[in-house]
């Protein structure tokens, strides 16, 4: 069995002048992938790898939600198919996996991550809002096979907070 965790980045600031790429976490965000981080830690099968779009909070959110797993970031990769909004690159990068790895997490972006948890899950979700995970099982062995799952889990901030 094959399970993938969908993670989308952290709320961003658009308070600088910089690239999208370069685009950093506002506090909320920091606090939101901590919140949802501690959270899925309860619950959390073991990961064997994780990868993370290029783009500065999607890897901070990735950072910050592997380190309080306490994580070994040797099995840790920033990707460039990641930084994707369409989902395509992300289901080519999914695919593709290797396949000795069972439990992968993914830290990327929407709209590609709404419509992927949609096209693999079996729970329709109108958003993956920022911060937002989705745990998503698959009755396959092999990547190259994932169609339609279950899904087990979903983690979003704002059903979290008191």
């Amino acid at each position: 069995m094959k399970q993938l965790i969908l993670m989308r980045h952290g709320k961003s600031s658009w308070e600088y002048d910089v690239s999208d790429k370069d685009r950093p976490l506002q506090e909320r965000g920091v606090n939101d992938a901590h919140l949802v981080s501690k959270t899925f830690g309860l619950h959390t099968p073991e990961i064997d790898f994780a990868f993370a779009s290029p783009a500065n909070r999607a890897l901070h959110t990735g950072m910050i939600f592997l380190r309080n797993l306490h994580f070994d970031l040797a099995q840790f990769r920033v990707n460039e198919a990641l930084y994707d909004f369409s989902g395509q690159s992300v289901q080519r990068f999914v695919e593709g996996l290797d396949d000795k790895w069972d439990v992968v997490a993914i830290f990327g972006h929407n709209y590609a991550f709404t419509s992927l948890a949609n096209t693999w899950g079996d729970q329709y979700i109108e958003n993956v809002p920022t911060a937002g995970l989705v745990h998503i099982t698959f009755g396959v062995d092999s990547w190259s096979d994932v169609k339609k799952g279950t899904t087990k889990q979903m983690v979003f901030p704002k059903h979290l907070k008191k």
